[in-house]
């Protein structure tokens, strides 16, 4: 008899989160790359990279009143050697209804997002996040303590408003370093944009400062895709300003492989630190889950610049030489599950 309860009762454990896994799903991304980088003075080697690998857990409930609890935790996963942070990328948890969507958390800000109808060459060498997180003039953040409203889509038009309470694990008296992202975003036929705001406190970790985002997609024609992408800063510290402009093109060769080209310029405080970044790519789809690629991306600094193609989304940390031109080749598989 003891054995009948003691099944009875392991059963019931078990089934437990067997009945919750209806509304739960695992995802995740393996993302790495072989790359040869050289600084344009005394570094010249092979790198393998893990490229913002991620795995996650999600799970959500539609209650009879019609609105439906959302939660997720999403941790880094550095394929290369092996480690992981169980819940440093977007984890929240929220509601979604026909008012909309509400969340808090620690996630990508409205502005971060606001890069997407641009990134040809997200979480890849050539990144443009090398050049917008550039110092500590830094942005494409992921705020923690954080409230986010997202609005319904009108007609394809949507409205995200995001507030970071505090950067710590709580607020210090008389401390202000809270940050305030917004951005509206609009999808409808060839054409996807955005356009964002985003701002620092005084106290904050990298100093009290503000931007403004545009990006832009627009299908030409079916094969031929052209975008645009523009980004100021001011910061406090004026070391820090800078404008951002990149213009690029993808063209799908079959519906499988396409080629893309990004130009950035970066205009720079001080004197003589602007710098330049060209990306070249291919990219095969294996299926839609699984692609390879090859890129070629380079930066060409001023003398008081020492950015590289490389450092952004990206395990590999190789600094840069200042005042050289960083270039990289890169073999890439990615797959998501």
């Amino acid at each position: 008899m003891n054995k009948t309860v003691l099944g009875m009762a392991v059963a019931t454990v078990l089934a437990s989160p067997l009945a919750l896994a209806a509304d739960a799903t695992i995802y995740g991304r393996a993302h790495v790359s072989v790359d040869m980088l050289d600084d344009g003075a005394d570094y010249s080697e092979m790198n393998v990279s893990s490229n913002s690998s991620r795995l996650g857990f999600k799970a959500s409930k539609e209650t009879e009143s019609g609105i439906t609890g959302l939660m997720q935790i999403e941790g880094e996963i550095t394929y290369n050697q092996g480690s992981s942070n169980i819940s440093n990328r977007d984890t929240f948890v929220g509601l979604r209804g026909g008012f909309g969507m509400i969340r808090v958390g620690q996630f990508d800000t409205p502005f971060k997002r606001a890069r997407g109808p641009a990134n040809l060459f997200g979480d890849q060498l050539g990144d443009m996040r090398n050049f917008t997180r550039a110092g500590d003039g830094r942005f494409d953040e992921r705020t923690p303590n954080t409230l986010h409203y997202q609005t319904p889509s009108l007609n394809g038009l949507q409205f995200n408003l995001a507030y970071s309470f505090h950067e710590g694990t709580e607020a210090e008296d008389g401390v202000d370093d809270q940050a305030v992202s917004v951005s509206a975003t609009y999808s409808g036929g060839p054409v996807s944009l955005a356009v964002a705001y985003e701002s620092f406190e005084e106290d904050a970790a990298r100093g009290e400062r503000d931007a403004v985002r545009f990006a832009i997609a627009y299908d030409v024609i079916d094969p031929l895709k052209l975008v645009v992408f523009y980004q100021t800063v001011d910061h406090d510290d004026d070391t820090f300003d800078s404008d951002t402009l990149g213009l690029g093109a993808q063209f799908s060769l079959t519906s499988a492989t396409a080629l893309k080209a990004m130009a950035m310029q970066r205009n720079a405080d001080p004197d003589d630190s602007d710098s330049t970044m060209l990306a070249l790519g291919v990219e095969h789809r294996l299926d839609r889950s699984l692609r390879v690629y090859a890129n070629y991306a380079m930066v060409d600094n001023d003398d008081n610049a020492n950015l590289t193609p490389w450092n952004q989304g990206r395990s590999v940390g190789a600094a840069g030489a200042a005042g050289e031109t960083a270039s990289g080749i890169s073999l890439g598989l990615r797959y998501d599950f």
